[in-house]
């Protein structure tokens, strides 16, 4: 069970969850692609694709850190072809990159409505549609080639949408392409799964929404170290699943949960949208 010598490619992976399942990765030598828009240092939002990079090769991974957007199929061409010609194939796919906003109907302008469905759903589809020569030419060689969408699990509970609907759509269209894809590609030998956390998880990103107290948080690890035990898994068996990280962790003898809190002996979790 290593990702030694696999190839990935990670969108949104110069911070926060992206890049935690990639230095997971880096740490068993696997080749990872950063797609990001992150070039330049923001002190709001830190990190950066180079940063990143830095931080995956000094882990023990090879990194080639690619500016691109997902919602542009250009783009996301181009950088598929970069991660070829540098790595010689694909083996894994991490549709990570996501937009948020937790805004109810008469609050959600279009341009943040297209925002959301042009990155969560849009740019996993395209992704996994530019990916998928790759993946397939991967389960040929039995490289067991994964896909992974950061999403939750699909739930027709009003209580989930009424609050947000255009984000709570948009997250399931990413969900929607894990139940259609794992299906699709079942032939082909390719697992296709969503993994999703139980409570909310302390990355800058989150620390901008107005609210939210990190200190009863997750550290992304927990997600990296699910993620990991899902991409080393046996695509064949292991597809069309919806985990929820400390479950998935538990199924796999993990039983302290400890290193993962950001306070200590935290018991009353900030819980994560989605998880009933």
């Amino acid at each position: 069970m290593s990702l030694a010598g696999k190839t990935l490619f990670i969108t949104g992976a110069s911070r926060g969850i992206g890049l935690a399942i990639a230095l997971r990765a880096a740490r068993d030598g696997a080749n990872i692609a950063i797609i990001a828009k992150t070039t330049d240092p923001n002190p709001k939002l830190p990190g950066t694709i180079h940063s990143a990079a830095a931080e995956i090769e000094a882990t023990g991974g090879q990194a080639l850190p690619i500016a691109g957007d997902i919602r542009d199929e250009a783009s996301v061409l181009a950088a598929v072809a970069q991660t070829v010609e540098r790595f010689g194939g694909i083996d894994i796919l991490v549709n990570n990159a996501s937009a948020i906003s937790l805004t109810p109907t008469h609050a959600t302008p279009m341009k943040r409505f297209d925002l959301m469905f042009g990155v969560n759903v849009r740019g996993t589809y395209l992704c996994t549609q530019a990916c998928l020569p790759h993946l397939i030419a991967a389960a040929q060689k039995g490289r067991n080639p994964h896909v992974l969408n950061m999403s939750p699990p699909l739930s027709m509970k009003p209580h989930w949408f009424k609050n947000h609907v255009a984000y709570t759509m948009a997250k399931y269209g990413m969900s929607e392409c894990t139940l259609g894809h794992a299906a699709e590609f079942k032939a082909y030998g390719i697992g296709v799964n969503s993994l999703w956390p139980r409570t909310a998880i302390a990355t800058a990103a989150l620390q901008m929404i107005p609210g939210v107290d990190i200190a009863k948080c997750r550290k992304p690890e927990i997600l990296s170290d699910a993620a990991w035990l899902v991409l080393t898994s046996d695509a064949k068996a292991v597809t069309g699943n919806f985990f929820i990280d400390d479950t998935l962790l538990a199924q796999h003898g993990v039983t302290d949960f400890e290193k993962y809190s950001v306070t200590p002996g935290t018991t009353d979790f900030v819980p994560d949208f989605f998880v009933d």
